[in-house]
């Protein structure tokens, strides 16, 4: 089913009047299904964490950032998937605005994080991002000097970094 409604997609004309709105009809009928089909196979296997997980990014995706944050709260038992589910509750609690607890969870996966990759630089972005909503400035530009020292290209951060050394 989810290879069919990528054939329908793929086979919408670009230039028709009716594109946008028939490729987000498609999308939302897609993304319903694989819902409801996650949904299933994490009531048949309820212990399977890493069900646990695929649900969670479901929900998120659809914007249900509660039903997200109560998965992603089980699926970090899962040791293959507990960092990225660590990310995403910080994502659920900042969407949520509960700063403070986004910025714990986020601090709490970049310990964790042990090798210094694309997963942990987008953890410290994260973590500044949430930071910078908190009106922490000094401890945000912290985060994104850290990504800074390894790879001054990821995202912003070298904007970001830049402006903070130019004073502003």
């Amino acid at each position: 089913m989810i290879r069919k409604y990528d054939h329908q997609i793929s086979q919408l004309d670009p230039n028709a009047p009716d594109f946008a709105e028939r490729t987000a009809q498609l999308q939302t009928e897609k993304q319903a299904y694989e819902l409801a089909g996650c949904k299933k196979r994490a009531e048949r296997f309820p212990t399977d964490l890493q069900i646990r997980y695929e649900l969670g990014v479901l929900y998120f995706n659809a914007g249900k950032i509660s039903e997200a944050i109560a998965e992603f709260q089980k699926a970090q038992g899962n040791p293959h998937r507990r960092i990225q589910a660590m990310s995403y509750l910080g994502q659920c609690f900042a969407r949520r605005n509960m700063n403070d607890m986004a910025a714990e969870k986020l601090q709490e996966a970049i310990k964790e994080k042990v090798v210094f990759d694309e997963e942990k630089k987008e953890l410290h972005y994260q973590l500044g991002s949430v930071l910078e909503k908190m009106g922490k400035p000094q401890e945000a530009i912290e985060q994104f000097k850290i990504i800074y020292k390894n790879d001054s290209g990821y995202k912003d951060v070298g904007a970001k970094v830049d402006k903070y050394y130019a004073g502003g």
